[in-house]
């Protein structure tokens, strides 16, 4: 079985395209993705910019991802993008993941209203919400962001926050992580320790600055 973990940026659609906003309010402008072994060690990457149909790169995507509509002027249609990624997998025996469900969410709606022919629910039954997972097994009752997650494991960010790879490649140390109970609680006592009840939100602020500001989802 190989490990798929993915990351999508995404483009709102135009408001101008009422009817499409009815299917999918956004498009996927980028695709990053890993791909693990069977010992969740890294063996490929795959990344690829995908060029929108209904409306040009906001100003704030281009801020928050530094894509910008030239970026994407000369890029594949969805589609193309699409098949390319799933090529690039080669197996039907995988497993997907991502942080939160947002992406799953996304190539479901873009897949069904741009490719109504593609069985999407296949990749449905293979998807697993990493996010809900590492905050299961900590027993955190909200989202802790990709960024903050990576900060619990006292680790740096690698990479730029919002480009699909790099987020790709850090959701995927967290997976490597989760499959080894002993090393994930080694490293991650501290704060399991502080999500007794007892002034919870203090002392998460006080080990770990950057989780008292914490966002929900990617």
């Amino acid at each position: 079985m190989v490990h798929i973990v993915i990351d999508l940026e995404m483009n709102p659609v135009s408001k101008n395209f009422k009817d499409v906003r009815r299917f999918t309010t956004d498009e996927v402008i980028e695709i990053g993705a890993v791909k693990l072994d069977d010992n969740y060690s890294l063996v490929d990457e795959f990344q690829c910019y995908v060029k929108p149909e209904y409306g040009e790169i906001t100003k704030h995507i281009t801020k928050l991802t530094g894509i910008t509509q030239k970026t994407v002027a000369d890029k594949p249609f969805f589609p193309e993008a699409f098949k390319n990624f799933m090529e690039w997998i080669n197996s039907q025996d995988m497993r997907l993941y991502s942080w939160s469900n947002s992406d799953i969410n996304q190539l479901r709606d873009e897949c069904r209203f741009k490719m109504p022919n593609y069985d999407i629910s296949r990749l449905e039954r293979q998807w697993r919400d990493l996010q809900k997972a590492f905050d299961d097994r900590i027993g955190l009752h909200s989202s802790l962001a990709l960024k903050h997650a990576i900060g619990a494991m006292n680790r740096d960010f690698e990479g730029t926050q919002h480009t699909a790879l790099a987020d790709a490649a850090n959701a995927a140390a967290i997976l490597s992580l989760l499959q080894d109970d002993e090393e994930f609680f080694r490293v991650m006592q501290p704060v399991i320790d502080l999500l007794k009840p007892k002034e919870l939100s203090q002392s998460i602020g006080d080990l770990f600055p950057e989780l008292s500001k914490l966002k929900f989802g990617d």
